[in-house]
């Protein structure tokens, strides 16, 4: 008896010995593979093959941290805000924007966004198919399309579908194209067909720039708005051009916007520039006898995206309609 009472007690404590291993076991092997996930960044996020300018690109169905390269304009129209902001030391930040979130330095490392891992990264066109590169060792990185840049509404569609917001994509385009029709109506009624040219005060080169109407930041007033460009504005073929002390007097627009390249009107640094103003030349123009020239602020005004846009609009009927 007492020998089958001891083979008894032998079995059961073979048996709890093999199951505590066992679970160890398993425990363990759990413990490898979470870590081995955590290294090799795989996971169960669920994904999606895309076509960007450079071919196609896996990207997260619904990222969640999104950095988008000097395109936080529509990420913000979207509600979404990204880990960090575009950042450029001639530049600073998109300051319209007021996004309270790290910058990036454009012009240094990409690999400092590593800090804050990000899961998608939009680029604009100012990123080549070697920065690109770059960038895609990073996250899965979109480089938004060609055809897509210097069209803020659909740039603003692109970008919600990339990061699964289609809807509220069509929601933010409905409303914004009803706020064009509305302000292209009132400045009809205001100014009609009465010229208008937007010039920019180039503060380190104390000159002066025009804008034209292919310019990415300030066509939309002409394209969208249906303002008249000035036939100088209207005839450039560069989105841009220096006006020369000569060339001042020709610019007898009716209306004219200008806003400085960096900093405010307020900027102690920018005053020898702003004294520019105070000449003969710029101060015989038509526009200035007949106080139709307008001191805008830069930041949104050198931005072609939908809350810049917006804000533009706002400023042309606060300062050009009754």
């Amino acid at each position: 008896m007492k020998s089958w009472m001891f083979l008894v007690l032998m079995v059961s404590v073979l048996i709890s010995g093999c199951t505590d291993q066992s679970s160890k076991a398993t425990e363990e092997s759990a413990t490898l593979k979470e870590n081995s996930s955590a290294e090799t960044g795989t996971s169960d996020v669920e994904t999606r093959v895309v076509q960007d300018e450079f071919g196609k690109v896996t990207i997260p169905v619904h990222p969640q941290r999104i950095v988008g390269i000097y395109v936080e304009d529509y990420l913000k129209a979207l509600d979404i805000t990204p880990v960090a902001q575009w950042y450029h030391p001639a530049w600073g930040v998109q300051d319209y924007l007021n996004l309270d979130v790290p910058k990036f330095d454009f012009t240094g490392s990409v690999e400092a966004l590593m800090q804050y891992n990000p899961d998608l990264i939009i680029v604009d066109g100012g990123v080549d198919a070697a920065k690109y590169e770059v960038y895609s060792k990073v996250a899965p990185t979109y480089r938004m399309p060609e055809q897509a840049l210097n069209d803020s509404k659909q740039m603003l569609t692109t970008i919600a579908d990339i990061v699964g917001q289609p809807e509220k994509g069509a929601a933010y385009l409905s409303t914004y194209e009803k706020n064009i029709a509305h302000a292209k109506a009132e400045l009809q009624k205001a100014v009609g067909d009465e010229t208008v040219a937007v010039v920019r005060l180039n503060v380190e080169e104390k000159g002066l720039a025009l804008f034209g109407v292919n310019n990415a930041y300030t066509g939309f007033i002409y394209s969208e708005l249906g303002l008249t460009p000035h036939p100088m504005a209207r005839d450039m073929e560069n989105p841009q051009q220096i006006l020369s002390e000569e060339a001042i007097p020709s610019l007898d627009a009716d209306h004219i916007i200008v806003f400085p390249s960096n900093g405010t009107w307020e900027s102690q640094e920018n005053q020898e520039a702003i004294r520019l103003l105070d000449g003969k030349l710029w101060q015989s123009l038509p526009a200035i006898k007949n106080n139709h020239v307008y001191r805008m602020e830069r930041s949104h005004w050198q931005s072609g995206a939908v809350i810049a846009n917006s804000m533009k609009m706002d400023d042309l009927l606060k300062q050009m309609t009754p």
